[in-house]
């Protein structure tokens, strides 16, 4: 009964639902809820102390500044400084959209107003405030844009919270932070009294506590857009460097690019091979198979360090290799003999010099048949068999009857009987088998250089084919070998095919301008996804310029560049980059002169590398010890000295103890029995 009425039953018909009702499991389950840790239990800091100046959560104190005066005029990226700033710190930005005739009914009021105002100085004599003359014609022309809707009005809240483990540091920085906003024309104060709101505005809840605004344009607002650099880093790689823009590290995994190709080019002195190294050295780190080709004899420090293979190019190494070797795979469609004689062909041309079409022709035929006289033939089946040797083709030649088969041979003699001989003309003994090998062949002339180049890389490119491996091959100096344009193709012909055999390509050079006058030279370069471009010289940067469609910052910077420093491209991204490396990593990669020298100096070892003999320890001088002349013998009390105890002879006086002082004499003249 309520009121004196009775209160009515509720009648519930079949298709009327029954009420929730509250089950003794749920209030249970409330109860367990209660006793439980939520997420904001676990996060939470352990201790939030507020004061005027700061707010200290945890261990860690923070400070919030609001902007409130800005530049007149601004252009792209002006807040870089600011974001750059090197102090830890929380940047927040609140954009509010505002209604565009509300705008413009205000600014006809403050038009009205600074009119007012100049027209009173005007009339009273005085000198109209140019301040006041600004603001009327920025509040003019913004007024004609809002009307033609060109531009659109937006309030802006800029916040900056700075953290520091001590007040000491955290007021240092906010002077240091006050003084980088004054040289961009911007005016901060600090939230005082309102920490907590300036720190719960600055935290990513996208909440503004402080609402602290400033009117701004379309124009104006797009230009405070914070990330103005771009950032070429992936979950997993290689670390190549620093990106000079932002600090943020450039980590790439070449091979799951298009194709894990690479090309560097920098002026001599510029990193080139230090940066190639200390790619090396990574790749090798993370279980890459890397194989160089080293022209100058800088990485048999890195072999001799990390155990790899060192294979230097001269005729006592008992290491050899034959350019007639034939892969022995068999692809639907090729003919591997085929490929092989175009290849020695190339090479063939290199170490002849230039051949006519009648020579070309002779060649030809003779290759054809000193593979036939092994019983190799195209017919896959048989070219398993023994390859032939230089000397073989030599004969061959010698018995054509045509003289220009005799001619083509006695090109070849010298690496057949003359001083070259064992160098090219021996069976292969040598496999790929070490994860790290290095191709020395700084000891051959600069005109055998490249026919070495040539036979390794074909050598290399007959093994990688036969087992599916992740590989590094670098070509250091490629200069040397793209300036044929049968041996640029053979290159080329690696860059497009290598992806399908799991191999990188890295292509150095210093020499600019050969390299990228070619048609292969481009051809390289188009197959890369990675390109470096490392310090240049004034004669090739507009080269460079035209080829990379660098802009005149670009220009300058690669002109102006330190040690390890330049553009990295990867894709259509391409930022500043400044090569780092772990100390001992530049111990092991350093090719400058001075340090080598130090660290030999250190080790002990002479300017060549090798160890200085161990200087024989100095004997000391014997101490002069005074020899004493021994006092004559009579003259040496020597009282028998018993075991027993003395007794005294009754009537007699005692007996009297030895001189306290004996005469000096030599201890090795005292009779044993006496001492």
């Amino acid at each position: 009964m309520i009121f004196g009425k009775k209160k009515k039953q509720q009648v519930q018909t079949p298709n009327q639902p029954q009420a929730k009702q509250v089950t003794p499991i749920s209030k249970e389950l409330a109860k367990v809820e209660k006793g439980m840790i939520s997420l904001a239990d676990i996060i939470a800091p352990s201790s939030v102390e507020v004061d005027f100046h700061y707010i200290r959560v945890g261990e860690t104190y923070y400070k919030t500044f609001f902007v409130v005066g800005y530049p007149r005029y601004v252009s792209a990226n002006w807040l870089q400084p600011l974001i750059d700033f090197d102090h830890s710190m929380n940047i927040s930005m609140f954009l509010y959209p505002t209604s565009s005739p509300d705008v413009l009914s205000d600014l006809r009021r403050k038009i009205a107003e600074m009119e007012a105002t100049i027209s009173s100085q005007i009339e009273d004599g005085q000198v109209v405030d140019a301040k006041v003359r600004a603001s009327l014609d920025d509040a003019l022309s913004i007024q004609e844009q809002l009307a033609k809707g060109v531009e659109r009005f937006f309030q802006l809240s800029l916040y900056i919270t700075l953290c520091s483990d001590n007040v000491k540091e955290l007021d240092e920085a906010s002077k240091q932070l006050t003084a980088t906003l004054g040289s961009i024309m911007m005016i901060c104060k600090t939230a005082t009294l309102q920490m907590e709101d300036g720190f719960k505005s600055s935290i990513p809840m996208g909440q503004d506590k402080l609402f602290i605004t400033r009117n701004m344009d379309t124009t104006s607002l797009a230009s405070t857009f914070p990330f103005t650099s771009a950032t070429l880093a992936q979950e997993k790689g290689v670390m190549y460097g620093i990106n000079e823009q932002n600090g943020s590290l450039i980590i790439f995994d070449r091979f799951s690019l298009e194709n894990g190709n690479e090309v560097v080019l920098g002026k001599s002195g510029s990193g080139k091979s230090y940066l190639i190294k200390l790619e090396a050295l990574r790749q090798y780190m993370f279980g890459t198979e890397v194989i160089i080709v080293d022209p100058e004899g800088e990485y048999e420090e890195i072999a001799q360090t990390l155990g790899g293979e060192h294979v230097s190019f001269t005729p006592s190494n008992p290491i050899k290799i034959n350019p007639f070797d034939l892969s022995g795979l068999y692809a639907e469609g090729e003919n591997e003999l085929g490929l092989k004689i175009l290849s020695l062909h190339g090479l063939l041309r290199i170490v002849m010099g230039e051949l006519d079409a009648g020579h070309d022709s002779i060649l030809d035929r003779a290759l054809m048949e000193t593979y036939r006289q092994k019983g190799i033939t195209a017919d896959p089946t048989t070219q398993k068999k023994t390859p032939p040797l230089m000397e073989d083709l030599y004969k061959v030649l010698l018995g054509m009857e045509d003289p220009a088969a005799r001619e083509l041979a006695l090109r070849l003699e010298k690496f057949i009987k003359g001083s070259l001989n064992g160098i090219f003309n021996q069976q292969s003994n040598f496999d790929l088998k070490n994860p790290l090998t290095i191709f020395n062949i700084k000891a051959l002339e600069e005109e055998l250089r490249p026919i070495a180049m040539h036979i390794i890389l074909d050598f290399v490119w007959t093994r990688v084919r036969k087992t599916l491996k992740k590989r590094l091959l670098i070509l250091d100096e490629a200069w040397y070998i793209m300036k044929y344009p049968d041996s640029a193709s053979f290159v080329y012909g690696i860059a497009k095919r290598s992806r399908k055999y799991y191999l990188a390509l890295t292509t150095a050079t210093q020499d600019v301008q050969d390299f990228l006058s070619t048609d292969y030279g481009k051809a390289v370069l188009s197959n890369s996804s990675i390109q470096m471009l490392l310090k240049q010289s004034p004669t090739e940067i507009d080269l460079i310029s035209k080829v990379f469609y660098l802009s005149e910052g670009e220009k300058e910077l690669l002109l102006s560049a330190d040690i390890g420093e330049g553009l990295f491209f990867a894709g259509q991204s391409h930022v500043a980059m400044k090569v780092i490396a772990a100390p001992f990593e530049h111990t092991l990669i350093t090719s400058n002169p001075q340090e080598i020298l130090n660290m030999r100096e250190e080790a002990g070892e002479d300017s060549e590398g090798n160890l200085l003999p161990t200087p024989a320890p100095e004997t000391p001088a014997e101490p002069i010890v005074p020899v004493m002349q021994p006092a004559p013998t009579e003259l040496i009390a020597t009282p028998p000295v018993s075991d027993q105890p003395s007794q005294a002879q009754p009537g007699a006086p005692p007996a009297q103890p030895p001189a306290a002082t004996p005469p000096t004499t030599d201890v090795g003249t005292i009779p044993p029995s006496n001492v």
